[in-house]
């Protein structure tokens, strides 16, 4: 059972003083049979009080809000845990039989948000796709895996050319893209073939394997299969996670699980600096800044980033 310690820098820069920083953190690791959190540091620049409560999807998620004038706001999350592996992703069910039951899962209240697809202009294509794809011989378990073997063999990974705000249609556009953007196409796939699929947001820590994403915050998806419970699918490196994957929260996609969100009362622009490293048993660590978000040069473009100061002047109009 691998042992890793992870440190998530999450670093807010102000181009001049803001005040009532009001955050929403999901920096808190899943807690189950397949993941022991052994200790969890969270520090937070000016010791804000932080409200933790458990959301709609069963996550745990901090509340904290930073009143006094500040150039900077640092959140920093340091964590040790231990993975455990799962089952093998097997039903004992025929194709047939997994399909049945897949089929019941629709009038069931709590698969209901995951079988719901969200706006996507291009869904005849994916539709097409779907059709060439889909084997009828095959279960949705081993569909399931073969559509993250396709956006694996068809997206091009690829940092820097999608931001957490690009859309679906854009990212099918493109075929190219993150690992977040990796994970919304799966899910788009599994829900129209009406298998609930849900959005994992965590890390990921092979230890020199190779495996894209390393160092860095993760997404997958998770498909649930009768039988066999929800099973998590990694397109970015095309295998089903394992204990070299670390989970922080699900939810619908990424709005849901964004590790950090919030916003400030000013009306200075800012910068957004995300810095991961895992430090593995053998002490080997990767360490990696995986997000820089630059101040737009438009003044008007300052409306995007800070959604207090829109707020506040839409009220005054």
């Amino acid at each position: 059972m691998p042992r890793f310690k992870i440190h998530h820098i999450t670093r807010y820069l102000y181009d001049g003083p803001v005040r009532d920083s009001a955050n929403q953190i999901m920096l808190y690791p899943v807690k189950d049979e397949l993941q022991e959190v052994v200790q969890h540091n969270l520090t937070i620049s000016g010791n804000p009080s932080v409200a933790v409560f458990v959301d709609y999807f069963g996550n745990e998620t901090g509340t904290f809000t930073h009143p006094h004038p500040h150039r900077e706001l640092v959140i920093d999350s340091k964590i040790v845990v231990i993975t455990k592996p799962g089952l093998p992703p097997e039903t004992g069910m025929s194709p047939e039989e997994q399909w049945n039951q897949t089929e019941r899962l629709k009038s069931q209240f709590q698969f209901i948000d995951f079988l719901k697809p969200e706006p996507f202009a291009a869904i005849d294509a994916l539709k097409e796709v779907i059709r060439e794809e889909q084997k009828a011989e095959k279960g949705p378990l081993e569909t399931a895996i073969d559509f993250s073997g396709y956006i694996n063999s068809n997206f091009k990974y690829q940092k820097g050319i999608t931001t957490v705000e690009s859309t679906p249609d854009e990212i099918w556009q493109l075929k190219s893209g993150v690992c977040q953007d990796f994970a919304h196409i799966l899910l788009f796939m599994l829900r129209l073939i009406n298998v609930p699929a849900r959005y994992v947001s965590g890390y990921i820590c092979p230890n020199k394997n190779g495996m894209r994403g390393e160092g860095a915050t993760h997404a997958w998806a998770e498909a649930y299969i009768p039988g066999q419970g929800w099973v998590g699918l990694d397109p970015t490196n095309n295998c089903v996670v394992g204990e070299s994957h670390v989970r922080l929260a699900v939810g619908k996609n990424f709005s849901d699980c964004s590790p950090v969100k919030g916003t400030y009362r000013g009306i200075f622009d800012h910068s957004l600096e995300v810095t991961v490293s895992v430090q593995y048993e053998d002490g080997h660590t990767v360490r990696d800044l995986n997000e820089v978000i630059e101040p737009p040069t438009d003044p008007a473009q300052t409306f995007t980033r800070n959604s207090y100061r829109k707020f506040q002047e839409m009220q005054q109009q």
